[in-house]
């Protein structure tokens, strides 16, 4: 009788295990306060940007640096507790003589809704089309982490002047199995970001940059990735480096300039 209430409290405690995994994957996938609690302040010549989507939700974006007819505009999409402050930060440091600009996902405040990867791929193509319609202009787009997975998609739709994949994965589906083995994650998952598939066969210049010490995006999670990818023109690992702290590397801005200039000598002139 105590084995069969032992196996029977087991199976309990493992269903209720699946329950919460099941319940909260979104908060955990899309921890929208938290980056919205680390918005960094933003100098004077910041600028921003607000749009409608096209069901009525409103993205909350910024921009910074000046508007340059040579010079593509880099767009980017952070990591999931990344805030678009944050990401245009980061990105006009790298970039001081580019356009930059970023937009909070779509339930991150201050934009409203509620995210999930449909969502921010969807808004991704909005954003894009929104500022082409503003002004025609070539786009670099650069993705961190499930970000990766957003900008993947943008050059899947769009035609980009070149695309930044940063501790990418091959499919949100795989990384989910990395980290919750013990659940069936092919069941329960219903955010999906099929990365792999998004970047075959699509022309687009595009740079890979992964970091050699990477618990969060295993590096066998990228590297299905590099025989995919068509147009491959930089491919780089920052052996000594974890996920998060890749971007203050020497190394990480030394890859990250050498991209666009890749991307520069590439584009058809």
């Amino acid at each position: 009788m105590w084995l069969l209430t032992l196996v029977l409290g087991i199976a309990l405690l493992y269903a209720g295990f699946i329950l919460v995994t099941a319940l909260f994957q979104t908060r955990m996938l899309f921890p929208a306060q938290m980056a919205a609690a680390n918005r960094p302040p933003l100098p004077s010549s910041a600028e921003r940007l607000e749009l409608t989507t096209p069901d009525g939700d409103r993205l909350i974006g910024v921009r910074l640096g000046k508007a340059s007819g040579e010079k593509p505009l880099v767009l980017g999409f952070g990591g999931n507790a990344w805030n678009a402050d944050a990401v245009a930060l980061t990105l006009h440091g790298l970039f001081p003589d580019h356009e930059v600009m970023a937009f909070h996902y779509r339930g991150y405040p201050p934009s409203s809704g509620e995210p999930s990867a449909k969502a921010l791929l969807a808004d991704a193509l909005t954003i894009f089309d929104h500022l082409q319609q503003e002004r025609p202009r070539k786009v670099v787009a650069v993705g961190f982490s499930i970000g990766s997975g957003v900008a993947a998609n943008l050059a899947h739709h769009r035609e980009l002047a070149g695309l930044i994949l940063v501790t990418p994965f091959d499919s949100l589906k795989a990384l989910a199995r990395e980290h919750f083995s013990w659940a069936p994650t092919g069941l329960l998952l219903r955010h999906h970001m099929p990365t792999i598939d998004l970047v075959k066969d699509r022309p687009t210049p595009t740079a890979l940059i992964a970091a050699g010490r990477d618990t969060i995006v295993p590096p066998r999670r990228t590297v299905p990735l590099r025989s995919a990818i068509p147009n491959l023109v930089l491919d780089r690992t920052i052996m000594d480096a974890g996920h998060n702290e890749l971007y203050q590397h020497p190394a990480f801005v030394a890859a990250m300039r050498e991209a666009v200039a890749a991307f520069d000598a590439t584009a058809p002139r």
